[in-house]
């Protein structure tokens, strides 16, 4: 890939690019809607990547192209950037390089291989950190922990929450979408072989090993190819919602009420959403401990608690969604539960691994019995967060 990378940036800007950098989308175990509450999440960084081919300038100008058909190019000054511009898939790369607010030159950029867009997958916070990572790598700004092969387990990640910090803030201020940042800090700081407990109170981390091999089980991500956004005001509603309801509690975040807190909610929108935030943080809690003593198996039950809790309280799945989880667990999967922002995307499957076959089969049957979309099923291996792969040509220190 990088080799066509290279050729594909020269083709389109005339000269090779000083750096490649690639950051993975995100898949939460569980965890999910409670970013923006202040809770606990359970994400793994996936082995689908986007990478980013990058080059400094020197007049100021901002070139964007991107190898996916539907992209369009875009360029201009970097002063024009800002909140609500540019539009389109460039508010990305560009909202990023203003929310780092680092004198930056001038870039050429082209995205190459990404993570599947649509599929619930965090590829928004892939592009973004991909970005984030390329362009302290080429301005020196020395928060990356930068190597070839991203962050070790014991490897701080400090520097690399101020990167995430600021793709939040680009999702958030020039895009329009208010994410959490949970997918920005994984996609950053997750490593191979564990899931990332992410306390976004606080905003630490703590790596969590996750050995499915050791225990005979698989994760399978269900991409339903029905399309995920969370830019329709869907996922801002339940935002809103969450806070909403900590106000009416009388407490800063709904990380802070107690489930008999959540009862006294008169409004029963507001009560449900509010049990769903509230219950997941302690399913998280839940995990964790199973994890760290072994028990991978356990944690099936919790995933499909999961899943009803996102269905019913916070009503943001999806008929594809209900069939992926409902064929899987009828074929006899532990546990099974949709991920992401919901309203569409894909579901995580925990399984068997002698179970793989027949389950992959129930869910692409039962998806054609009912006019769905055939979805795609894979493997989903918890791997490294972003990293450079190559640097090449100037780099620049303290522009």
């Amino acid at each position: 890939m990088s080799t066509a990378l290279r050729t594909a940036f020269r083709a389109a800007f005339g000269r090779d690019p000083d750096g490649l950098c690639a950051a993975p989308g995100r898949l939460t175990l569980i965890g999910e809607h409670v970013d923006y509450a202040s809770g606990l999440c359970l994400p793994l960084a996936l082995p689908q990547r986007t990478v980013v081919a990058a080059a400094t300038r020197d007049d100021g100008r901002l070139r964007l192209r991107s190898l996916h058909r539907d992209a369009q190019p875009w360029e201009g000054s970097l002063d024009v950037v800002g909140p609500g511009h540019p539009p389109g898939w460039a508010a990305y790369p560009a909202g990023v390089i203003w929310a780092l607010g680092h004198p930056v030159g001038g870039l050429d950029l082209l995205v190459g291989e990404s993570v599947p867009p649509g599929a619930g997958l965090a590829s928004s916070a892939a592009l973004e950190c991909a970005v984030a990572l390329a362009v302290d790598a080429l301005c020196g700004l020395g928060l990356g922990g930068l190597g070839l092969g991203g962050l070790g387990p014991g490897a701080s990640s400090a520097g690399r929450a101020t990167l995430a910090a600021a793709c939040r803030r680009a999702e958030n201020e020039v895009v329009g979408v208010p994410t959490g940042g949970m997918d920005q800090l994984a996609s950053l700081c997750c490593t191979e072989g564990h899931v990332l407990l992410l306390d976004c109170r606080s905003q630490t981390v703590r790596q969590v090993p996750l050995d499915l091999l050791a225990a005979g089980l698989v994760l399978f991500v269900v991409d339903t190819r029905a399309p995920h956004r969370i830019v329709d005001g869907q996922y801002a509603a339940r935002r809103h919602s969450a806070e909403r309801a900590a106000a009416a509690l009388g407490v800063p975040t709904l990380r802070e009420a107690a489930p008999d807190q959540v009862d006294t909610l008169t409004d029963p929108v507001l009560r449900r959403r509010a049990r769903h935030v509230v219950s997941e943080i302690a399913r998280v809690r839940t995990v964790v401990a199973l994890l760290e003593s072994g028990r991978v198996r356990d944690i099936g039950a919790l995933l499909t608690a999961s899943h009803a809790s996102l269905r019913d309280d916070l009503e943001v799945s999806s008929p594809e969604l209900e069939c992926a989880v409902d064929a899987a667990r009828a074929a006899g999967a532990l546990g099974a539960r949709m991920t992401g922002g919901g309203f569409g995307g894909s579901a995580l499957v925990l399984l068997e691994r002698t179970a793989t076959a027949a389950v992959t089969h129930a869910v692409v049957a039962a998806a054609a019995r009912r006019g769905h979309p055939e979805p795609t099923v894979y493997e989903a291996l918890p791997s490294r967060g972003a990293h450079l792969i190559s640097a090449h040509g100037k780099v620049r220190k303290g522009v």
